[in-house]
């Protein structure tokens, strides 16, 4: 669907076409590929093999039927053809127009645009999912709002981050603390993916958008892989990041309010002792944000050492005993991570 709403976006050629045609007061029925699976569900029609154009398309919405496009819609393939979907799959619309639309989306899988006569609007199947195009303000209007939803969400998830890391100096860490962010972490990565909807719904129209949600999203990504890196079990059985990230995102917006489910997502254990048992990290947080060292050696530097209290008690001599640092990075590692861990304390207690 992210494709398809890329494709009509504003300031696009497919957009500029199916403007033109609710201006002129006519309908459409659009069909966006035109490979074997697309050809074989058409009846009569011309064949064209046009340039597009966004005048073409107005123009050739004048005639019943359907029009398809490349898939790239650069090229109009065919116009005024009567599209034949299979009459077993099921739809939810009434107008023919767009029961045809939902029908071909569903049984071929490629984008099929409706233009409505009546209704003044733009649909859009793709698989199984429908989208209405709105007027670009309202969709301005919606995203701004979710925008400040989710600087609101960001600004509560550094606390609680911030928290969990001072936590983790103090070696005084629960599993329900570190539920605490990851529920905060899925949050406001799925605030963001609605943001990111809307932006490319506006194409043209939503740069502005798109950079404050860049902004506001470094290192979120990163933060939910580190943590999982952090606290998951070790064994035959351990999850990866990916896993995680994937079990937490199938967790209704209810499940993920509650801590439970979050823990079990983590591999850690659910229950309200379970919750408030103490959990030790292994060190990929902090090292993390020592400048300039590479990733395979901080995780060369936590295998070695375990544990994160250990690493903390380590002097530069014990972290020249990892294959790859050296004396002088040995040196800047353990002056980093000894202002990591003053800078985490003060911003707990301050």
């Amino acid at each position: 669907m992210l494709d398809a709403l890329a494709a009509v976006a504003p300031g696009t050629p497919l957009r500029e076409g199916l403007d033109r045609i609710l201006q002129a007061g006519m309908g459409a029925l659009v069909v966006v590929g035109d490979g074997p699976e697309v050809l074989n569900i058409c009846s009569g029609g011309f064949l064209l093999d046009a340039a597009y154009s966004p005048q073409r398309l107005s123009e050739l919405a004048k005639m019943d039927g359907a029009t398809i496009l490349a898939a790239d819609a650069s090229r109009i393939a065919r116009a005024n053809v009567h599209l034949v979907p299979n009459p077993n799959v099921p739809t939810s619309e009434t107008g023919t127009r767009h029961r045809t639309a939902e029908r071909v989306a569903r049984s071929i899988k490629v984008p099929v645009i409706s233009v409505s006569q009546r209704m003044n609007v733009i649909s859009i199947y793709a698989a199984d999912e429908k989208h209405q195009i709105e007027p670009v303000p309202r969709v301005v209007n919606r995203a701004n709002q979710a925008v400040q939803t989710l600087e609101r969400y960001k600004a509560r998830l550094d606390e609680v981050s911030n928290s969990l890391s001072a936590l983790e100096i103090e070696d005084l860490v629960t599993v329900r603390d570190v539920v605490v962010v990851v529920q905060r972490l899925e949050m406001v990565r799925r605030i963001a993916d609605e943001v990111t909807g809307q932006v490319v719904e506006l194409g043209t129209d939503g740069r502005l958008l798109a950079l404050q949600l860049e902004e506001l999203m470094a290192g979120v990504d990163l933060d939910r892989e580190l943590i999982a890196r952090d606290y998951m079990p070790s064994g035959r059985r351990a999850r990866t990041p990916d896993q995680v990230a994937a079990e937490l995102a199938g967790l209704s917006a209810i499940e993920l309010l509650d801590p439970s489910p979050v823990a079990r997502a983590l591999g850690l254990s659910g229950t309200p002792e379970g919750l408030d048992s103490a959990a030790s990290p292994r060190g990929h947080r902090l090292l993390a944000r020592v400048p300039r060292l590479p990733g395979a050696i901080l995780d060369r530097v936590v295998e070695h050492f375990g544990g994160l209290q250990k690493l903390l008690a380590a002097s530069a001599e014990d972290l020249q005993v990892v294959d790859g640092v050296g004396e002088t990075r040995a040196r800047a590692v353990r002056e980093a991570i000894s202002r990591l861990a003053e800078v985490s304390i003060i911003d707990r207690y301050s």
